[in-house]
């Protein structure tokens, strides 16, 4: 039996990953590596966080961003976006050096077991550990407009089930959301040839501006400091203090995580929308049907007015919602065990740690716990060190005989020997 299995090896779960085995803990990971990123974003995309704000985290700091790049003769400067392929390579290459071999195989299921917890993998294979850390990324979360659940996978689809957008050339498409993925997609899809519009329920977009040098003033940097979210002291207070944001009242914390960071655009796809694609600002979807091959939508605008349109496809860019019922792959008895927070996401501890004993949870199900930095790749660090101490104190005090390794001890990882460093 391990004692920890991490499930997902996005940022987080390799991140995660690479902390747990330099402490020296029994390991197994699982999952395809950098599969969101791969898989569920077209060729094209790039990174909205700047290059320094999306380093995956090991303890010695070693394999960065900027390490990969250089090795690849290439730069990761700021103001500089990073493509989408770029960082999806830069995360395999962190996991061959920073973790264990990765077990590529999904994880179907989720059980308590004697001991722990046991996953039953695709293959109808089992894995034993004391603690699990889940790091499911975005893709189970993700969220489509009640209006269009109706419509079938022909007519709709959310914007994370496209790797490529190629299927859509030539023909007439509907984006609808107001945030960066909403926007690129568009921008893509026309770019290709395809005949794009933009539903917007806001009144306006939100573009984000030009990013700040690096270099300021000593004054300026006092008055709005720099941080991985952007300038200015909220943005530094969520990317830098997420264990302050923990002690928050609930209800503070859950408003924080609906409302901040809201949905915008980056400054360099601005150009590429603006001048080239219809928006449709401050329309609400009431219904949606199918008529002769073709979507019917029903629109109300931001004074009740009735609009309709018709179109071939819709692709809803609508965002992700991490709540308990949405993590089908926890067995009910052990789904049953979290208790849940205001917006429906589960509750956490101060390490991360769920309502479940030994069950902890990293990401997208922790912004309501400790921030927006949770829904970027920036809040890997702090939850990677945070988690895999959590960890190390559960299994020292929740499993009667267990020895946890100590720093420049040598113990057993995932088979072969390694020395523990200090954390």
């Amino acid at each position: 039996m391990y004692d920890l299995l991490v499930v997902g090896a996005g940022p987080y779960g390799l991140s995660i990953a690479a902390h747990a085995a330099a402490s020296g803990l029994s390991l197994r990971v699982v999952g395809r590596p950098m599969a969101s990123w791969r898989d569920h974003m077209p060729s094209g995309m790039f990174l909205k966080s700047e290059p320094w704000a999306s380093n995956l985290s090991d303890p010695e700091g070693k394999w960065r961003l900027e390490v990969y790049c250089a090795e690849q003769g290439t730069t990761a400067r700021h103001g500089e976006p990073i493509p989408v392929d770029m960082f999806a390579s830069y995360g395999l290459w962190f996991a061959q050096h920073a973790v264990p071999p990765v077990d590529e195989r999904m994880v179907q299921s989720l059980h308590f077991c004697p001991g722990g917890f046991e996953a039953v993998l695709d293959d109808g294979e089992t894995v034993r550990a004391k603690t699990v850390a889940l790091a499911v990324g975005v893709i189970p979360f993700i969220e489509v407009p009640s209006a269009l659940r109706s419509l079938p996978p022909a007519h709709v689809s959310h914007s994370s089930e496209h790797s490529d957008l190629d299927g859509f050339r030539g023909r007439d498409v509907t984006v609808v959301g107001g945030g960066q993925a909403a926007l690129e997609t568009a921008a893509l899809l026309a770019e290709q040839g395809t005949r794009t519009r933009v539903l917007v329920r806001a009144p306006r977009l939100v573009w984000n501006g030009l990013p700040t040098p690096l270099e300021r003033s000593a004054w300026r940097s006092v008055r709005s400091p720099q941080s991985g979210l952007g300038i200015g002291w909220r943005n530094w207070f969520y990317s830098e203090r997420p264990a302050w944001f923990h002690r928050l009242p609930e209800a503070k914390r859950t408003h924080i995580a609906a409302t901040a960071l809201g949905p915008a655009g980056a400054w360099w796809v601005r150009d590429r929308v603006e001048p080239l694609i219809e928006v449709r600002l401050g329309q609400r979807i009431t219904s949606a049907h199918e008529s002769g091959g073709r979507v019917r939508l029903e629109m109300a605008g931001l004074g009740g007015e009735p609009a309709t349109l018709e179109t071939e496809h819709v692709i809803a860019a609508t965002g992700f919602k991490a709540t308990c019922d949405r993590l089908g792959l926890l067995a009910e008895d052990v789904r049953g065990g979290l208790a849940a927070v205001a917006d429906g996401s589960p509750s956490v501890g101060r390490d991360f740690e769920s309502s479940v004993p030994g069950l902890f949870l990293a990401g997208l199900t922790t912004a309501s716990g400790f921030g927006p930095a949770m829904r970027f790749v920036l809040g890997a660090t702090f939850t990677a060190g945070t988690l895999v101490r959590g960890v190390r104190r559960r299994l020292y005090s929740g499993v009667p005989g267990t020895r946890i390794p100590r720093p420049g001890s040598r113990a057993r990882l995932a088979g072969t020997e390694t020395v523990v460093r200090g954390q």
